[in-house]
């Protein structure tokens, strides 16, 4: 194996794939990268078994092989090479010589043949979607996904694929975020499935590159192939492969706790809300980590109290006509949905002090709060 590449685009596709190898593994080969020359590319891979990613970054293969080396020491030298033309050539032993303007390095490592290969998987369901649109979904629910892994079929979120729509849904009990979109769905097409919030994460961080995305999935895996934008100049080519198990088990009816009437409802301004419910929060503790919501004739007050640190009290404009109404709630609950919205139109549902909160907005996102007991 022997090419040659760009000291950035080397260092920007093993950065694509760092993410998902182990820290600790008790298999060598899961701390190594896989690297593949063919003509005109090379391809890295990297794998825990649960999880899996493939980039491809363009460079002048003159000798095509393959290799698996250490990924973050890999990285860590890619990055501080001198020069920005970088020679990799894979010798005997399986060790490889990389050098870079007055710079040699010989690396160990272990043998391609050693390195589990990707699932491909076959009776899989497929719909193409649009990138942002996964994203700002993933974005919209992800903050209620559980980490008690004792429920761990909440550690992660639920992808319903059924009515001419894809649902997204995350909770942990105290909390639930909800949000839809209108999808063309053949009966044979239809099924969920729930994804990892390790995977979730890394779909975040790699999406928004391109245009579309591919997502397929059966009873016990998901891939996700995303396209990328080869205009800029990152090396990256044809698009990224992220494959990974999904949680098994059925996720509990989320419908239920969606509660059929509310009987007030507010128009408030997303960013100031945010700010209010932020500061009002700066005196709580861990002890008392509740702010107090007082809807009262269009205004809304937000007040956050703890023996420790005292007091404060934020007031905001409203149009609101109804009875007085006092609701507390978890600060970090209400400002997650709103700094992961991007529209600036929300409505709070409301009913009284022991019925969850809503927020909602005009195009099919809803999130669940439960309440806190007002001292």
């Amino acid at each position: 194996m022997k090419f040659k590449i760009n000291q950035d685009h080397f260092s920007n596709g093993l950065q694509q794939v760092l993410n998902v190898v182990a820290t600790r593994s008790t298999m060598p080969i899961l701390s190594n990268v896989l690297i593949e020359a063919e003509e005109g590319h090379i391809s890295l891979t990297t794998t825990n078994l649960d999880l899996g990613i493939r980039c491809r970054i363009k460079a002048e293969v003159s000798d095509p092989g393959s290799l698996t080396l250490p990924v973050r020491k890999l990285a860590t030298i890619v990055r501080e090479l001198p020069n920005p033309e970088v020679f990799i050539e894979a010798g005997e032993n399986h060790q490889a010589k990389i050098t870079s303007g007055g710079s040699l390095f010989k690396i160990m490592g272990i043998s391609a043949e050693e390195f589990p290969p990707l699932p491909t998987f076959e009776n899989r369901k497929v719909f193409e979607l649009g990138q942002s649109e996964i994203v700002s979904m993933l974005k919209s629910v992800s903050y209620a996904q559980s980490t008690d892994e004792n429920r761990y079929i909440l550690n992660g979120v639920y992808f319903n694929f059924a009515d001419e729509k894809l649902t997204l849904v995350a909770t942990d009990g105290r909390r639930l975020g909800l949000t839809a979109l209108e999808l063309e769905i053949s009966e044979d097409n239809a099924g969920s499935l729930i994804l990892p919030a390790k995977t979730v994460g890394e779909l975040e961080r790699l999406m928004g590159k391109g245009e579309k995305v591919k997502v397929a999935f059966n009873d016990r895996q998901a891939a996700f192939e995303i396209a990328i934008d080869e205009s800029g100049d990152t090396g990256l080519i044809d698009h990224l492969y992220l494959v990974s198990k999904i949680v098994e088990g059925n996720y509990p009816n989320y419908r239920q706790v969606i509660p059929k009437e509310t009987e007030h409802r507010v128009k408030i301004e997303r960013e100031l809300m945010l700010e209010c419910v932020h500061r009002a929060a700066l005196v709580t503790s861990d002890k008392s980590n509740s702010v107090k919501l007082k809807v009262s004739k269009n205004l809304l007050e937000i007040s956050g109290q703890s023996t420790e640190y005292g007091e404060s009290h934020e007031s905001m404009a409203i149009a609101y006509d109804g009875p007085e109404v006092q609701v507390a709630f978890n600060p970090q609950f209400l400002m997650e949905p709103l700094k992961a919205l991007t529209k600036d139109e929300v409505f709070f549902e409301f009913k009284d002090e022991l019925s969850p909160g809503l927020f909602k907005t005009l195009d099919n996102f809803i999130c669940v709060i439960m309440p806190l007991r007002l001292n």
